[in-house]
């Protein structure tokens, strides 16, 4: 079960904002600080994302459709369902920030460390998380237009507007750019990796400590965090059970429905973050939480689920099989398999 280092490094930065959050001019040129790593967080993705190794995965459509119906369909269903649980079991600010969570797209590289672990489908879930990054940074701001209206913290045509100019053109600005510094980005992915990490923290920071500027951190008790633990826990399981035997049901094969599991089950933090930023604005610290909880909780429920599918015995074929099924169809006017 294991912890993200990365979660730790997170939850020390909410701590350094809860205990010298910025104000005044330090905010300001922390604000400014957190726009410009969120423009090039995305310029970096649209660099490092191969539109051409996604698209060579076009003729398995099949798996990528399901996988993408789970992350942009059944998961925002589900979130709209969570509704009912507001006042009971969450604040209408918790529930804002899951609903979202539902709309953010799905990993890449983690999906592919399970998928790969579980002895699945690897080249399927490299072009599903793919599919998933490219649909979800134009669907994401969308759906969250769409289901989450002004309510969603200050969400309006205004933050739309900086989505367009924050997260899209950048993001297509690496894709066109990713002809001449493709090369130059895959040599020196452990430093640009860095850079990554530490914009998301500053973007972190930055939210955490409006956040507290402004007392929102009042509004949630131990016992609101408890239930949309509980919460999460849920919607994880029943994700996971259904990407696995739902797949099962539309005939995939079992290393299909390991790509599909890990792919259609899980949210990315690293897409998510900064587009809450963007969305909400002084309450993004609320509405990333429910996020950043579940991408710890995906993480150690995958691995177990991880290492037990690498421990299933992989079906075995004699020799004779195919010769004696083959004989059985003739006879029988049935296909074998």
């Amino acid at each position: 079960m294991p912890i993200d280092p990365y979660i730790l490094l997170l939850l020390g930065t909410v701590g350094l904002a809860a205990l010298v959050p910025a104000r005044g001019t330090g905010a300001e040129v922390a604000s400014g600080a957190s726009t410009a790593a969120i423009a090039f967080l995305f310029f970096l993705y649209g660099a490092r994302l191969s539109t051409r190794e996604a698209m060579a995965g076009v003729k398995h459509w099949r798996l990528h459709v399901t996988v993408l119906a789970c992350t942009f369909v059944l998961f925002p269903l589900l979130g709209l369902a969570a509704r009912g649980l507001v006042p009971v079991f969450l604040t209408d600010p918790l529930y804002q920030g899951l609903l979202f969570l539902t709309l953010v797209p799905s990993t890449i590289q983690s999906s592919i460390a399970f998928t790969s672990m579980a002895r699945g489908n690897v080249p399927a879930a490299i072009c599903a998380g793919s599919f998933s990054s490219l649909v979800g940074i134009v669907l994401t701001p969308l759906l969250a237009a769409a289901v989450l209206g002004s309510g969603g913290g200050g969400f309006s045509a205004d933050s739309l507007l900086q989505i367009v100019l924050q997260l899209l053109v950048p993001f297509v600005a690496g894709q066109l750019l990713r002809r001449w510094i493709g090369g130059f980005v895959t040599r020196h992915k452990k430093v640009l990796g860095l850079v990554d990490r530490g914009s998301i923290l500053l973007v972190v920071y930055t939210a955490f400590s409006e956040g507290m500027v402004q007392g929102i951190w009042h509004q949630v008790s131990p016992v609101r965090l408890a239930g949309l633990l509980v919460v999460e826990a849920v919607l994880l399981a029943v994700m996971l059970l259904v990407t696995w035997y739902g797949a099962k049901a539309l005939r995939f094969g079992r290393e299909d429905r390991i790509a599909i599991q890990f792919a259609g089950s899980k949210k990315s933090l690293a897409a998510g973050l900064p587009m809450a930023s963007v969305l909400f604005g002084a309450h993004a610290s609320l509405a990333v939480l429910p996020l950043m909880l579940f991408h710890q909780m995906q993480l150690m429920v995958c691995a177990v689920i991880a290492k037990r599918r690498a421990r299933d015995p992989l079906p075995e074929v004699s020799p004779s099989a195919p010769a004696e099924a083959s004989r059985t169809a003739v006879g029988t006017g049935t296909r074998s398999g």
